[in-house]
């Protein structure tokens, strides 16, 4: 599994133009899911972001949690992460993970953030064409794959 963790002072994801969710402060996670993860991969990706220092602290260093900042996560499917260019310019999605695998593992990530770490999850729509916008604090933008 792997996510693009993107620390925002905004974001939100639109589906028809219609504003499905909005966050301010917090995490803009791209999410992608690999045919041969398994519910391990999603409790290790919702640890390590629940878990990641990079809000300043009083010092300006990054050393605060998402939970320190009371930020919230705008949590969106991004089967894409998972596009192989090693041969040709076509992407090659064959290790993405169909909706049957993905679906309930993104769902398993959402709820152990939720759950288990007592965060705020918005999100978009499985499956759906969005259109996602974000204002990346920082910039800052963290890539964390669940097998490296």
């Amino acid at each position: 599994m792997r996510a693009i963790v993107q620390r925002v002072s905004s974001a939100k994801v639109s589906v028809s133009e219609n504003i499905l969710s909005s966050i301010g402060e917090g995490y803009l996670v791209l999410l992608g899911v690999k045919v041969d993860d398994t519910l391990i991969d999603a409790l290790f990706l919702a640890r390590k972001i629940a878990n990641l220092r990079v809000f300043e602290d009083a010092n300006g260093k990054m050393n605060r949690s998402i939970k320190e900042v009371h930020g919230v996560i705008l949590s969106i499917s991004q089967f894409t992460l998972y596009g192989d260019v090693s041969e040709g310019n076509r992407p090659s999605f064959i290790n993405a993970a169909q909706g049957d695998i993905a679906l309930p593992l993104y769902n398993a990530f959402n709820h152990s953030l939720r759950q288990d770490h007592g965060l705020i999850v918005e999100t978009g729509a499985f499956g759906e064409d969005m259109a996602v916008e974000l204002i990346n604090k920082g910039p800052v933008t963290i890539i964390i794959d669940s097998r490296k």
